[in-house]
């Protein structure tokens, strides 16, 4: 990465880094994105059972990929540091506890997936598409978790366009087993929301085996010498990256597992609003793809800057980021605004699930707003490095507010199921307003810390 000094190349580097990792966010939310559309358009049902899923799902998946996600911090300070010989080490240890991580999701899953489906108040089909959903999913888990290591070292190298590149070319993988196995076309089983799971699994893998390809191929990627050497476990490195990686994972889960939180909590309405429900989520998730790639281009920048010691440089990088993804959210409320009705209909052909998903879409803009303070925040964050407060932090503001909030409105107002979106909004709320107080305290710190040194 090119060290900068005004503003202006500073901005030029910031969006250098960011266009390929929103790209390649936005390609592997439309993995999710397409699994719920298409699956909408199978039939209510579908959809809602794909819903259950994912919301079992998602919050498992990324915090445990978050954990994983603490390469990027390790490898942007050893380069930075000028340690670039130990990069390929650590991450293969990220790789070595990339497979220990889903072997135990796979094992422990096993077992509780039926316990925890069969405790909830679902109808029949619905419970039958969620339990095959995650089955056929499952299959994906190791490559999924293997990815996840080696595009934190890719990003980490500034090579952002080459972890889009690899996503991209997954993506139309992804939509067309999608067209085989949910509507059974060309001869292939007619398996609904249930072929989405065997879909994502196929494309996770492809994922994964392009992903190693080209680190052993392309160029910087060659010098580091990926895979070259066998290199056993090290218990060391693994809690250097557990350090840093579980507050990161903790922080993301305790984010994600609300909104599942939510959905789960939804199972008591009817088939019509779980659906609706999940198609306003799905879509804000997807608008959410924006300040989660500034998070993590501010975890990649900041991190080679205070590595390398340049601490306004840091500082700067976070405002841009931060200023970036509010104005951008304010865009994207407008969009909502004006077409609500459009986005409803991408998901379903049935004039109720649309109305209702277009409600729901206009308490979405709202906590989206929020998200566009606290997820850059924490990529600043994790740059410097500061990872502990920030999981404390989410955990208070998404658990203990948002949460108790939402079910307290849902359960004793009229306002029903919208409750527990107003609860989310809260909850987003304060977690951004302290967020935000945490990040300026860590840049005073470290700027009074260097002067002293100085």
């Amino acid at each position: 990465m090119k060290t900068t000094v005004t503003m202006s190349q500073k901005f030029k580097q910031f969006i250098v880094i960011l266009l390929p990792i929103l790209v390649t966010q936005i390609a592997l939310s439309a993995i999710t994105f397409f699994d719920t559309n298409m699956s909408g358009h199978a039939g209510s049902t579908d959809l809602a059972g794909v819903a259950i899923g994912s919301s079992l799902w998602v919050p498992l998946q990324t915090g445990l990929s978050g954990i994983l996600m603490g390469m990027t911090p390790i490898v942007s300070h050893l380069i930075g540091g000028g340690q670039a010989k130990k990069v390929s080490y650590h991450v293969m240890q990220g790789l070595w506890l990339a497979i220990l991580l889903a072997v135990a999701v796979l094992a422990v899953g096993s077992m509780l997936l039926p316990v925890i489906l069969d405790g909830m108040n679902l109808e029949n089909e619905v419970r039958s598409v969620a339990f095959r959903f995650l089955s056929f999913l499952s299959i994906g888990i190791i490559p999924m978790f293997g990815y996840t290591v080696l595009r934190s070292f890719i990003d980490a190298l500034g090579q952002t366009r080459i972890s889009m590149t690899i996503t991209l070319i997954s993506l139309p993988i992804n939509i067309f087993l999608n067209y085989l196995l949910i509507f059974g076309n060309w001869g292939f089983p007619r398996l609904g929301g249930a072929g989405a799971g065997i879909a994502s699994a196929i494309t996770y893998w492809c994922v994964f085996a392009v992903a190693i390809l080209f680190v052993i191929r392309l160029k910087p990627f060659v010098s580091y010498g990926m895979f070259r050497q066998f290199h056993g476990v090290s218990f060391r490195v693994w809690k250097e990256l557990l350090k840093i990686g579980v507050p990161i994972g903790f922080s993301i889960f305790f984010e994600t597992a609300v909104f599942a939180a939510v959905t789960l909590l939804m199972s008591r309405f009817n088939t019509i609003t779980i659906a609706a429900h999940q198609a306003a989520m799905n879509f804000a998730t997807t608008l959410y793809m924006i300040p989660l790639s500034i998070s993590m281009a501010l975890t990649i920048l900041v991190g080679f800057e205070k590595g390398a010691g340049r601490l306004k440089d840091a500082r700067q990088y976070s405002i841009l980021g931060i200023g970036s993804a509010v104005a951008l959210s304010l865009v994207t409320a407008v969009v909502l605004l004006v077409a609500g009705q459009y986005v409803a209909g991408l998901y379903s052909e049935e004039s109720k699930v649309i109305a209702l998903t277009q409600h729901f879409l206009i308490y979405a803009i709202f906590f989206q707003i929020s998200d566009a303070i606290a997820t850059p925040v924490q990529g600043a964050l994790r740059g410097y490095k500061d990872v502990n407060p920030a999981f404390i932090i989410t955990f208070v503001s998404y658990w203990v507010i948002g949460l108790p909030v939402g079910y307290l409105l849902a359960s004793f107002t009229s306002l029903g199921a919208f409750g527990f979106w107003i609860g989310l909004i809260t909850g987003l709320a304060v977690g951004a307003t302290l967020l935000l107080w945490r990040l300026v305290k860590v840049q005073r710190a470290t700027r009074k810390s260097a002067a002293i040194a100085a």
